[in-house]
Order: C-alpha cells, then sequence, then structure tokens
C-alpha cells in the first residue's frame, strides 16, 4: 500500500466508527431487539478504540513525513447545477484537527466509562448513550471538516444532541423547558452560520476551506477575500460561535444547560462543545489578518465574556453554574487569544482546559463529601480570603457588581425577550397559517393528533 492509501485508510476509520456506532445503537431498536448495558458500554469502548488509535497512527505518519495537509474527498452528496451549488463531502487533517479529533476520542473515551457506572440501571441508559453517539459523530466530523458544509453538518449533530440531553430527564418540566431554550438560542446562532456558507459560496465560488483561506496548510493560509467581506462573513461567525459557546450576549442559557445528566454537562459544557466556537475562529483564523476591525470585535468578545464569567462564576450557589461559568471565563480568554493571532497558545489553552474542566465536573458530585473530608483533614472550617473587588471598589459599586453577576448579567432575560419569544411566536403563527390552509384544503377541521394545542400557562412560562 501506499502513502496515501495509509492516510485514506485510517482516515476513513477516524470518521466511520463513530457513524457505525451511531447505526448500531439506533437501527437496533428500530428492529425490535433491546441492546443491553454492556453492549452499549462495549461498543462505545470499541468505538473510541478504534478511532483513537487511527487518529493517533494518522498523527505518527504525518511527523513521519513532514506533511502537514492531508485532505480526504468522498465526492459530490448534493449537486444543484442550476444554482451552481454542491455538497463536498471532504475531511481535512492538519494541525487543528487532529489534536482536536484526539482530545475528542480521549475525553468522548473517559465520559464513556464514566457514564458505564453514573447511570447503571437507570431508564434512560440506552437512551443517553444513542445521544453520546450522535454527539460523538457531530465533533468528528466538525473537527475534520474541509468545507463549511460539512462543518455544519457536524455543528448541528452536536447542537441536537445538546439540546436532547439538557432536557434528558423529561418527567420533569424544567429540564425539557430549558432543552428548549437552548434549543431556541441555537436557531440563532446556526443562521448566522447559514448566511456566512452562503455568502462563502458567493463570494469564493465554493465552501471549501482551502479556496478561502488558499493553499497554505494552517495556520499559514492566507484569506483570498477582500478587507470588507473578510468583515461581514467573520462577523456571522463570531455571531455562530459566540451562541454555541455562550459568548456574551447569549452566556443566559449557560446555567440552563446545566439541567442535564453529569456526565453531558461535562462533555458539553466543560469540555468540548463548549469550545466549538473558538474551534471555528481558529478554523477560519486567516480572516482575523484580513481585516483588523474583525480581530478588535473578536478580542472585545472574549474579554467582556471572560470578565462577566468571573463575576457570575464566584456568586453560584451550586457547583455545576460555578463550573459553567468558570468554563465561560476560559473560552472567553481563549477567544480573546485567537484575536491576538496567538493560534497554538489557543489550541493549546483548549486542549489542557478541556481535561481540566472534565475531571472537575466529572467529581462534582462528590464535592460536598471532599470539603467535608479537607475540613476534617484540617481541624476547622476553611476560610475565604477577601477578593480585590472588596478591597478596591466602594460599598456602593460592590453591591452592584453583586447584584448584576447574582442576577447573571440580566442576560437570560434578554434572551427571553429579544431572541426566545419571537421564535416561538414566529412558529406558533406558522403552526396556525399551516392548519387553516390544511382545514381549507381537506373541508374539514384537523384531525384529532393535529388540534392539540399548548396550555397558555406553560407556553407563557416557558417563553
Amino acid at each position: 500500500m501506499t502513502l496515501d492509501q495509509w492516510f485514506f485508510g485510517f482516515g476513513l476509520a477516524v470518521v466511520l466508527s463513530p457513524a457505525v456506532l451511531l447505526a448500531a445503537l439506533g437501527m437496533t431498536p428500530l428492529a425490535g431487539r433491546k441492546v443491553s448495558e454492556r453492549t452499549s458500554a462495549h461498543l462505545t469502548e470499541a468505538t473510541i478504540v478504534v478511532g483513537l488509535v487511527s487518529a493517533l497512527a494518522i498523527l505518527v505518519l504525518m511527523l513521519a513525513t513532514g506533511r502537514r495537509h492531508i485532505p480526504i474527498e468522498l465526492g459530490n452528496w448534493v449537486v444543484i447545477p442550476e444554482q451552481h451549488f454542491h455538497f463536498h463531502l471532504k475531511f481535512v487533517f492538519d494541525r487543528l484537527s487532529v489534536p482536536f479529533a484526539i482530545l475528542s476520542f480521549v475525553l468522548c473515551g473517559t465520559i464513556g466509562a464514566f457514564t458505564s457506572r453514573y447511570l447503571h440501571r437507570e431508564p434512560g441508559y440506552n437512551r443517553f448513550f444513542l445521544l453520546f453517539a450522535v454527539f460523538l459523530v457531530g465533533m468528528i466530523v466538525s473537527s475534520l471538516a474541509g468545507t463549511i458544509e460539512t462543518l455544519f453538518f457536524g455543528w448541528e449533530f452536536v447542537g441536537l444532541s445538546s439540546a436532547l440531553l439538557v432536557a434528558f430527564i423529561q418527567e420533569r418540566v424544567n429540564p425539557v423547558r430549558n432543552g428548549q431554550r437552548v434549543w431556541a438560542i441555537y436557531r440563532v446562532a446556526d443562521a448566522a452560520f447559514l448566511i456566512a456558507a452562503l455568502a462563502l459560496h458567493h463570494l469564493t465560488g465554493a465552501g471549501d476551506f482551502e479556496g478561502l483561506m488558499g493553499t497554505g496548510a494552517w495556520p499559514d493560509g492566507q484569506a483570498t477575500i477582500s478587507e470588507s467581506h473578510a468583515l461581514f462573513v467573520g462577523m456571522l461567525l463570531l455571531l455562530a460561535a459566540a451562541g454555541k459557546s455562550a459568548l456574551v450576549p447569549f452566556s443566559g442559557w449557560l446555567p440552563r444547560a446545566m439541567e442535564g445528566p453529569t456526565p453531558s454537562s461535562a462533555i458539553f459544557y466543560g469540555a468540548l462543545s463548549v469550545h466549538l466556537g473558538a474551534f471555528l475562529l481558529l478554523r477560519v483564523s486567516p480572516l482575523l489578518e484580513v481585516s483588523l476591525p474583525l480581530c478588535i470585535a473578536v478580542v472585545l468578545v472574549g474579554l467582556v465574556s471572560a470578565i462577566f464569567g468571573a463575576l457570575a462564576a464566584r456568586v453560584q450557589t451550586d457547583i455545576k453554574s460555578a463550573l459553567a461559568f468558570a468554563s465561560l471565563t476560559q473560552v472567553g480568554i481563549i477567544v480573546a487569544e485567537i484575536g491576538c493571532g496567538l493560534r497554538y497558545v489557543a489550541l493549546i489553552h483548549i486542549i489542557g482546559h478541556a481535561c481540566l474542566r472534565t475531571l472537575q465536573l466529572l467529581r462534582a458530585p462528590t464535592l460536598l463529601h471532599d470539603y467535608h473530608a479537607l475540613e476534617n483533614a484540617i481541624g476547622g472550617h476553611l476560610e475565604h480570603a477577601p477578593t480585590i473587588w472588596s478591597r478596591l471598589l466602594p460599598d456602593r459599586a460592590r453591591a452592584l457588581v453583586y447584584r448584576v453577576a447574582m442576577e447573571r448579567g440580566f442576560l437570560d432575560a434578554v434572551l427571553k425577550e429579544c431572541f426566545v419569544r419571537p421564535f416561538l411566536l414566529l412558529f406558533r403563527w406558522c403552526d396556525g397559517m399551516e392548519r387553516r390552509w390544511t382545514d381549507l384544503l381537506s373541508g374539514a377541521e384537523s384531525c384529532g393528533s393535529d388540534q392539540v394545542k399548548p396550555h397558555v400557562d406553560s407556553f407563557e412560562e416557558f417563553v
């Protein structure tokens, strides 16, 4: 076999192994066969091992041969000649995608092993692993995407699994409501992503990142579009990244996402999903070199998010929310690093922070036990040193900062009024118009299953 064939084989194994897991866990129940807990855990473990070994093999071959850019093309899957559009399925292994794919496999393997014991004999065990497989597919496709359409495909898988895992405890009202809130905010970010993808097609004739960034391998590629176009596309992608990574002004949904089980909180909002917006900015980072205003906007969004996360994390009353806002602080710093052109620093920061935050969130359920054990060991209560705010700020200013932090910057209320309520009202109007149209065509009222209306109180409570 030639070297290119080895690269193609290992690359295909990296991409297909999560897809096979998703097919196995998703199709087996449709065939009327129940998947046991042990089978789900072993299938997940085998998928992680195959994907991780293949990714490491590609990394070794790249280091041995000195190659920095390995494209794997699987052809055009959708072609619309009249619109000059084609969906080209392409994956790229380079200095950005390979470390992120390896990180995804390592952390997903860790979470999978933890979950097999954490959710043992829980009624939603198999459902969790099915959604976990959806997430793994989304992360690997997003990490290795060579075109913006492929990246959006994985991006959507990550968002879908995220919202469904927030609403995992579906017997309770709050998780379902919060899952719907997360999904509504994701729609805004995804709309910005789609507009950016269409703009790139219009400007470059394709969604291939090589056509946008030139022929240089990451991070040495040079953008091939003008400064004004780079600013327009870059601002849309920054909006998409802010929605996915809960940056300001979209940070209000972050504590709501903690309704999911501890493993999903760890893998989504401590390790991988929360960094996906920063990964997107790293992938299109050559755009930043073209437009100085775009760089300034990225740095400002990152710094504001970091400051807001640091303030909010210090006043939370539960450990998961505190860790979520602490993650926001680090993600904001990472985004600021990207805006300053420190791409390798940002990549290393992502890897280190994801590993640390995963460990902290997995240890969150036993935090009180650890805290009491530490107090018993030292023979007294732990004392907290006064913060810099209590030393420098006057009493009224300190009270104002504390109020803003306690209310989480009032961002949740802003998201509710500016994004979620219009989103839901629009779709309720579309639903009503569809019912009238179908009633007109059929000459009768909608069938019984279509006449179920959402309860007014629950709707108002949700929006």
